[in-house]
């Protein structure tokens, strides 16, 4: 019986949002109202310039939040293609925390374990680390699965993509927060019969069209 020749992947790549005013210093969360910075609008350019070389891009998604759909709209006009909304890509639901300053919440005693021990930690009145990779994995799955052999753009917040990476790498997710995902940097990850293959993580320049496993 001849041997059937292996189906093409579908390549992702995940983008986080370009920058806000608040990047490094808030944590943001799912708070609505927070848009782009002029650095981050220029930012979102580059990356819409990178994607458009390539030979193919059959969809953009994008989280809900406004940082992240004004991230995606030049890279779909770029491409001709319109921005498809998908929760699942949200941001993690910080809860109680969404809003605090950044060196107010390093502060406190928990830091140490959203640090070391994310896979056991809860935000207050929101979500966990655990929950937040499941529904991340769960929406690529599902994308990928309605583009089959195909190449999607996913426009993303750093916490989702790195636990996708981890995810992806099979790596335990207490070891996530290794991974460093900066805004406008593209992942790439190819979702075959046989797993996923990470070909590239926190790309921030460079041509992607040569992007495929070896």
């Amino acid at each position: 019986m001849p041997r059937q020749k292996p189906k093409p992947p579908t390549l992702v790549l995940l983008v986080r949002h370009g920058q806000t005013p608040t990047t490094g210093r808030t944590l943001p969360g799912r708070a609505p109202g927070l848009h782009l910075s002029d650095a981050g609008v220029a930012q979102a350019e580059v990356a819409a310039k990178r994607i458009a070389e390539l030979k193919q891009v059959d969809a953009v998604y994008a989280s809900p939040l406004e940082r992240a759909r004004e991230t995606a709209a030049p890279i779909a006009a770029a491409r001709g293609e319109k921005v498809h909304v998908d929760r699942g890509l949200l941001e993690c639901d910080f809860g109680s925390w969404t809003g605090g300053e950044l060196k107010n919440l390093m502060k406190l005693p928990e830091w140490r374990q959203v640090q070391r021990y994310p896979s056991g930690f809860r935000f207050p009145d929101g979500e966990s680390f655990t929950e937040m990779q499941t529904r991340i994995t769960g929406a690529l799955a599902r994308l990928v699965a309605k583009h089959r052999g195909g190449v999607i753009v996913a426009v993303s917040h750093a916490d989702p993509i790195k636990a996708a990476v981890a995810h992806a790498m099979g790596s335990h997710l207490d070891l996530f927060q290794r991974i460093v995902i900066s805004t406008c940097s593209v992942t790439a990850i190819a979702y075959g019969e046989t797993g996923p293959i990470v070909l590239t993580v926190n790309s921030t320049g460079g041509s992607l069209a040569e992007l495929r496993p070896s």
